[in-house]
């Protein structure tokens, strides 16, 4: 069997009270780690998962409050995790806002500033601080691993999408650029990028063959990929298992 290297690591998972962060934390917790879990408005949701996680002796999880639009919050819910546990090994920033996007009706080059720059800055600002925050103890440590469920690059031309194709970039950005910097000092980045769903079809009529005789079948779509799909690529990229990997964006296409 593959050993993760994870047992008695200390891991945060930002958005902890959603889908995939809960997948997360229950994976890594189910890897002997001890997981704090951020969350922003769920908190009984949160410490229900909590005692869930902290099994019959206690201790191994605690739930923490963190803000994307607070700018002292990513400081204190690492500062909380270090207090804690003595240390942080793991981040897994699974919080993240849904991009807003301008409006149709108002051409690219007549969007005000004001405007665009939140639309922009709040879409990767939040990630950039609280991975400063968590990388500098890991440095130190001379061993961690942050991954960021990140959304796939926007394709190209979407239409009236192109500030929050900027903050798509922003993150993929930081995941490439720091990777050389910080990967000496044992410390690996990568995101993983919940794909798109495919798309619904319509079906076919019962009297016309769903493909042309003159081409070959078609691969069925693939299924969705699940949040537990997703915990498990983010447990082997935070592991010890993984020795090389850094600066990646893995896309699982078709999840949710």
């Amino acid at each position: 069997m593959l050993d993760l290297g994870l047992e008695g690591r200390t891991v945060l998972v930002t958005g902890a009270t959603g889908a995939i962060g809960r997948a997360a934390a229950r994976a890594f917790a189910e890897q002997g780690a001890r997981v704090a879990l951020a969350f922003r408005y769920q908190r009984e949701a949160a410490e229900a998962l909590a005692a869930e996680l902290s099994g019959p002796d206690g201790g191994r999880a605690f739930a923490v409050p963190y803000a994307l639009d607070d700018a002292a919050s990513p400081r204190w819910v690492v500062a909380a995790v270090e207090e804690h546990w003595g240390g942080l090994d793991v981040l897994v920033a699974a919080a993240r806002r849904r991009g807003a996007r301008r409006d149709p009706h108002t051409r690219f080059e007549d969007v005000p500033e004001e405007h665009w720059r939140p639309l922009v800055a709040d879409g990767f600002v939040p990630a950039v601080r609280t991975v400063q925050w968590a990388v500098a103890g890991m440095r130190k440590r001379g061993w961690g691993r942050i991954a960021l469920v990140a959304p796939a690059q926007a394709p190209e031309g979407a239409a009236d999408g192109e500030f929050h194709a900027v903050a798509r970039a922003g993150l993929h950005g930081l995941v490439r650029g720091l990777a050389g910097d910080v990967g000496g000092d044992g410390v690996l980045i990568n995101a993983v990028c919940p794909g798109p769903t495919p798309p619904d079809r319509p079906p076919t009529p019962p009297d016309r063959p769903s493909t042309p005789p003159d081409r070959p079948p078609t691969p069925p779509d693939r299924p969705p990929a699940t949040p537990e799909d997703i915990a498990r690529a983010l447990l082997f990229l935070c592991s010890a298992a993984n020795g090389t990997i850094t600066g990646e964006a893995l896309t699982l296409a078709g999840c949710r």
